[in-house]
């Protein structure tokens, strides 16, 4: 049954949908084929106003540089390069937010731990895998719980609000294009800032823009501000974000100590297996991959309402079974797993 006190998701992934496997949806029901042109959308509502603030953060700074310092400029050229190129920054930063935003981050199919699926797993005798008791799902390796998107993500690095969305496998590249091309404009816009100080204070504030003196001034101030938390933020976040991806080690990881029992991607092959390919200009595409999808809700379901095998919380396996618990484990041909 539908609970409105869940949040919403408009996606729901194919049940045995695996980390490889690919989506067919020309091979797939009705029903399976409309849930995948379907994007990912998080409703939380600190998260929204977050994403919403940023944009109109990014508004204000392009409202700030057009026509409070490039237009009232008399150097055309001046004008006209400082314009191209910041609003080229601005366009990108935020079809790259909307990326992060709208991109499923690697979500593990809920409620895949039924009977059928256990058996499709053909698991041999020892074999240890793990079963997340909350969104009754099995997570592959590497994969973390998130308490905001109600999901297990697969190498979730953190949950971020200002993206409303967590930063895993599939959309790290688009935040880390987001944090680039939001510094670069930063400090473009700070250099901006004050080259037009400079040629107010050498000649005459009321032509040094369409503005009151004191408007100019206020305006002016508020972007530098703006620029300077942008830029630090976006340059920390970015550089993290490189470190990770060259280690091959996410944030949670890295603050759990976690020992890594697979085998690691460092530096460029870690840069080549997140960006996709040998380093090239589309590095800093943010609409690679990109096509219309629409975008539509639906009340998440119950975990375990509609799971063959999963009433009340539990799903049978092959010669075991699922035991709904915080370390929930099954046991069955010489194995257990365990969460």
């Amino acid at each position: 049954m539908p609970s409105s006190g869940h949040r919403l998701r408009d996606v729901e992934h194919h049940p045995l949908l695996t980390e490889n496997d690919s989506y067919d949806s020309a091979a797939s029901s009705p029903a399976e084929a409309d849930a995948a042109d379907r994007v990912w959308f998080i409703r939380d509502g600190c998260g929204m106003i977050c994403a919403v603030l940023t944009w109109l953060l990014v508004v204000y700074a392009d409202f700030v540089v057009t026509f409070v310092m490039l237009l009232p400029s008399k150097d055309f050229w001046y004008s006209v390069v400082n314009g191209v190129v910041f609003n080229c920054l601005a366009v990108l930063a935020l079809s790259s937010h909307l990326r992060t935003m709208l991109t499923d981050p690697g979500a593990v199919p809920k409620g895949n731990a039924t009977k059928e699926y256990m058996e499709s797993l053909q698991l041999k005798p020892g074999e240890v895998i793990y079963k997340c008791p909350k969104c009754c799902c099995i997570k592959p390796e590497r994969a973390h719980h998130c308490s905001i998107c109600k999901r297990c993500i697969r190498k979730m690095d953190h949950h971020c609000p200002w993206v409303n969305n967590c930063v895993g496998e599939k959309n790290q590249r688009f935040f880390v294009l987001f944090t680039m091309y939001i510094a670069l404009a930063s400090v473009h816009a700070l250099v901006l800032c004050g080259l037009q100080f400079i040629a107010c204070v050498r000649g005459q504030w009321t032509e040094c823009s369409d503005f009151s003196p004191p408007v100019t001034v206020i305006l002016l101030i508020f972007l530098c501000l703006e620029g300077l938390l942008f830029f630090t933020f976006t340059a920390v976040m970015f550089g993290t974000q490189i470190h990770s991806i060259c280690n091959d080690e996410t944030e949670i990881e890295r603050l759990k100590s976690e020992k890594p029992t697979w085998e690691r991607r460092l530096r460029w092959e870690g840069m080549k297996s997140v960006f996709g390919g040998p380093p090239s200009l589309l590095w800093m595409n943010p609409f690679v991959g990109f096509r219309f999808r629409r975008l539509q809700t639906r009340p998440r379901k119950e975990v375990g309402a509609d799971i063959p095998g999963a009433a009340g919380g539990m799903a049978t396996g092959p010669s075991g079974r699922f035991e709904a618990s915080g370390n929930t484990y099954v046991t069955g041909l010489n194995g257990k797993f365990g969460s």
